[in-house]
C-alpha cells in the first residue's frame, strides 16, 4: 500500500468490500506452508492419506487458511495497522489442491473506539469453505 493510498477511518463503511484475492492451491505450494509450519500430518500432501479420510484430495492446514485471511487485513490496512483479532474460522469443506480459492471479505462494523469488524469467506468450486471474523484497527 502506498502513501497516496493509504486507508483512513473516516474512508471505512459499513459494507465496504477488501479487495479479494485469488490463490489457486498446489500441491507444492500446500508442502512448502505445512512444513515451514512443521505440520507433517500426511493429509497434507499424500494424496492417498488424505483420500482415505474422505477428502476429495490432499488439503489446506489451519494455518494456511490463517495466513490467507492475514494478508487480505494486511494488503487492505497497510503495515502500520493492527490486526487485533482473527476468529473465530469456520472450515466447512476442504480446500484442495487444484482448486482456485477466491478470498471475500466485507466491513460490517466500525465501532467507536476505531474498531472495524471484517467477515471474511474463502470460496472455490465447492462454494463457500472457510469463513473468519476479524477486528482491526488503522493507525
Amino acid at each position: 500500500m502506498t502513501d497516496q493510498s493509504k486507508l483512513v477511518l473516516s474512508d471505512v463503511k459499513e459494507g465496504a468490500e477488501l479487495p479479494p484475492i485469488t490463490m489457486p492451491i498446489t500441491l507444492h505450494r500446500l508442502v512448502m506452508e505445512a512444513g515451514a509450519n512443521r505440520d507433517f500430518s500426511f493429509i497434507h500432501h499424500d494424496k492417498d492419506v488424505a483420500k482415505s479420510t474422505g477428502a476429495p484430495d490432499v488439503y489446506a492446514n489451519t494455518f494456511f487458511l490463517m495466513g490467507l485471511f492475514e494478508r487480505q487485513l494486511r494488503e487492505w490496512i497497510g503495515v502500520a495497522g493492527k490486526i487485533k483479532k482473527i476468529g473465530p474460522m469456520q472450515m466447512m469443506t476442504f480446500n484442495c489442491v487444484g482448486d482456485v480459492l477466491q478470498l471475500t471479505g466485507k466491513v460490517v462494523g466500525v465501532a467507536e473506539d476505531g474498531t472495524i469488524s471484517i467477515e471474511q469467506v474463502i470460496e472455490s468450486e465447492r462454494g463457500v469453505t472457510t469463513k473468519a471474523q476479524a477486528k482491526v484497527q488503522l493507525s
